[in-house]
């Protein structure tokens, strides 16, 4: 993994840098904090030394620092420099050369691809002078990490606003990631619930975060894949890269994703949705269902499984891959062994969803791998670490595959 030099400026958004840091370091990377001295009134250097258990560089002439020039050292020894946020005065100083503080410094010094993300008042952004800036960083290989569009510090809702923690990371992971490992292959992900509508106020939902499905999508992102993500309703930020199609009830995902692995050439499906399995009988009321004095009885149907038709028409193909999940409450073994059989498929992560750090809308998960004549346990871990795993299986099953066909 890398070594990556995460430099803080003066602005609000210095807050979310701490967000960002724990995003690089989900994904094994090391991280070490420069802090300017304005970002210092935003966050204090004591949080960031606290999760990167490094000293944070403050200051290019503390004492000490003249037996090993910090910038220098660490300039020649990072993998990368993020800068996040990027105020209009910093990227001032990088355009134009000026080196007054620790951070601006180690710009000039490091040899490390280096990626901004601007964070600003909407007009301070448009200026042409921050334009021109910005121009002529990337013109010279910084890589720029477009700013969001919303709520401002300043009061105002516009384009300036610090790209979001994932964003950026997934930027830098895509950068990092081996290039052209997974280049030419397709992955189709299908993340977070469905929601089957009773009328135009309520529905049917479960309580799946869709953190799972992104974790997997961005994962293969970054191994050079293209992602074709179908996703439920969600809070999430997409990842960078990710051709995304969004539906709602699980009729619009099966029209999707058999649309998807019939029109384009798909190496593996993961289907990390939770997906309904019953859907309203009759089409949706058009009008709110008012209360009355007697019970209200709902007549549900069953909806298409859509992984289930996925294994029928694969037949004795090689290809795609078919990976299902699990969510249980209790031993999920059993009923992951059975899903494998019933439903033809290639691998099943199975997960009690009841078990502390392994339910909808974790950080983390804890599961068991079922695959035809095999159980791997795992112990509880990030959603992208066990995207790793599940991806690094579909791997070994593509190979496997590619090379029994050469022979």
């Amino acid at each position: 993994m890398a070594f990556v030099a995460l430099g803080v400026s003066g602005g609000i958004g210095a807050y979310k840098a701490v967000e960002v840091v724990r995003g690089l370091q989900q994904r094994g990377h090391e991280v070490a904090a420069i802090m300017t001295a304005n970002a210092q009134r935003f966050v204090g250097p004591l949080t960031f030394e606290a999760i990167t258990r490094r000293r944070v560089a403050i200051d290019q002439y503390a004492h000490g620092a003249n037996a090993d020039i910090d910038h220098i050292a660490l300039g020649s020894t990072i993998d990368l420099l993020v800068v996040a946020p990027a105020t209009a005065n910093i990227l001032g100083k990088f355009a134009h050369g000026i080196a007054d503080d620790f951070l601006s410094s180690l710009f000039l010094a490091t040899t490390a691809p280096i990626f901004v993300a601007p964070a600003m008042n909407s007009n301070m952004l448009a200026h042409a002078a921050v334009q021109q800036n910005l121009r002529t960083l990337m013109d010279r290989g910084v890589t720029v990490v477009e700013p969001g569009e919303g709520y401002l510090a300043c009061g105002w809702v516009g384009e300036g606003r610090l790209a979001e923690p994932v964003t950026i990371v997934e930027a830098v992971e895509r950068h990092l990631c081996a290039p052209g490992e997974w280049a030419g292959r397709s992955v189709l992900v299908t993340a977070g619930p469905t929601y089957e509508d009773l009328d135009p106020v309520r529905f049917l939902g479960n309580r799946s975060s869709g953190r799972m499905g992104y974790a997997v999508a961005a994962e293969a992102s970054s191994r050079g894949a293209r992602v074709l993500l179908v996703t439920g309703p969600t809070s999430l930020e997409t990842p960078v890269g990710i051709e995304v199609t969004r539906v709602r009830s699980a009729q619009e995902m099966h029209r999707v994703v058999q649309e998807l692995v019939t029109n384009e050439a798909v190496d593996a499906v993961v289907m990390a949705a939770a997906v309904a399995d019953y859907t309203m009988s009759v089409p949706p009321s058009r009008e709110k269902i008012i209360k009355g004095d007697k019970d209200l009885n709902l007549t549900l149907q069953r909806t298409r499984d859509i992984l289930a038709e996925l294994g029928e028409q694969r037949g004795d193909n090689a290809t795609p891959v078919l990976v299902g999940f699990a969510a249980e409450t209790g031993d999920p073994v059993l009923g992951a062994v059975e899903k494998l059989r019933r439903k033809q498929v290639d691998l099943v992560v199975a997960n009690d969803v009841t078990q502390l750090g392994a339910g909808f809308g974790s950080e983390t998960n804890i599961a068991t791998l079922v695959t035809e004549g095999s159980n791997e346990p795992l112990p509880r871990q990030s959603k992208r670490n066990l995207a790793r795993v599940i991806l690094d299986r579909v791997d070994g099953y593509l190979r496997e595959r590619t090379a029994s066909n050469n022979k």
